[in-house]
């Protein structure tokens, strides 16, 4: 159309110029940086070990010879560092910030490697923290990685909504808890992926049971689980049962999560 303004979004007109979701384009990726893979895991709700699980799937692609990194886009809730034992403040300049590294390799940004004292509140709205992680995408020299895996923050928000159309994902996996209000979220988390056009390859049932050390015999601290039942549901072909793991919880304290052996995990990171 002759006086078309491009702008798509303020005309209600049919064209062949027309452009679905106008103004939604990904964020470029710095020549320094070539990412292969980019899986988010993401929970519908806090509490359910998001986090951790994200840790032990980078340990375990990093295990099996990956070149492998994490963004925490959790601005307001950053425990990445914390979980893989990083103190140092991440270096770069007026172009290029330059991740922290953690001790078996793995590419590590999160904004508490920034802020000059990480106990620091993050008070920030939705677009200043839909900004950051763009420029974590945009800005980091992140080199060759084959899969990066984003920390997401809990529930369907701006920071969700972000990543799904900022960034490259390739596919997410759930985190949840044997509970049925927490399963009527995890559809929540679920349907949001499906509207955005991303699959979900995977669903972790955290903290499924307690193995008792003396007897050996499993029980359902949390209740019973219908996991099956939603992956099934939704045609989830890879889930993940967690047992409550107090080693887990200490080496995320301790900074130690590389240490960690988890079985179940490192067959999903192969996976994906």
């Amino acid at each position: 159309m002759a006086d078309c303004n491009h702008d798509c979004s303020s005309c209600g007109a049919s064209c062949g110029e027309r452009q679905e979701n106008p103004g939604i384009q990904k964020a470029p990726m710095n020549e320094f940086s070539n990412v292969k893979k980019v899986i988010g895991v993401v929970s519908g709700k806090g509490g359910v070990g998001k986090s951790s699980v994200t840790s032990m799937l980078a340990t375990a692609a990093r295990k099996a010879d990956l070149n492998v990194a994490v963004l925490d886009a959790d601005i307001t809730g950053p425990s990445i560092p914390k979980a893989f034992g990083l103190t140092e403040k991440a270096q770069g300049n007026e172009q290029m910030i330059l991740p922290s590294i953690t001790k078996s390799g793995i590419k590590v940004m999160s904004i508490n490697l920034l802020l000059e004292d990480e106990t620091d509140p993050v008070v920030w709205r939705g677009p200043i923290l839909g900004g950051v992680i763009e420029q974590f995408w945009s800005d980091v020299c992140w080199g060759d990685v084959d899969v990066m895996f984003v920390d997401m923050p809990p529930g369907t928000g701006d920071v969700a909504l972000t990543v799904y159309q900022s960034l490259p994902v390739d596919g997410i996996v759930i985190v949840t808890s044997p509970q049925e209000l927490v399963g009527m979220i995890v559809e929540k988390a679920v349907k949001m992926a499906e509207m955005m056009n991303i699959p979900v390859s995977a669903i972790v049932e955290n903290m499924s049971y307690f193995k008792c050390p003396d007897c050996c015999k499993e029980h359902k601290i949390f209740g019973e689980s219908n996991i099956e039942d939603i992956a099934g549901r939704y045609g989830i072909q890879a889930v993940a049962k967690l047992p409550i793991n107090p080693e887990i919880a200490q080496a995320c304290d301790n900074g130690s999560i590389e240490d960690i052996q988890c079985e179940e995990l490192a067959d999903l990171a192969k996976l994906l």
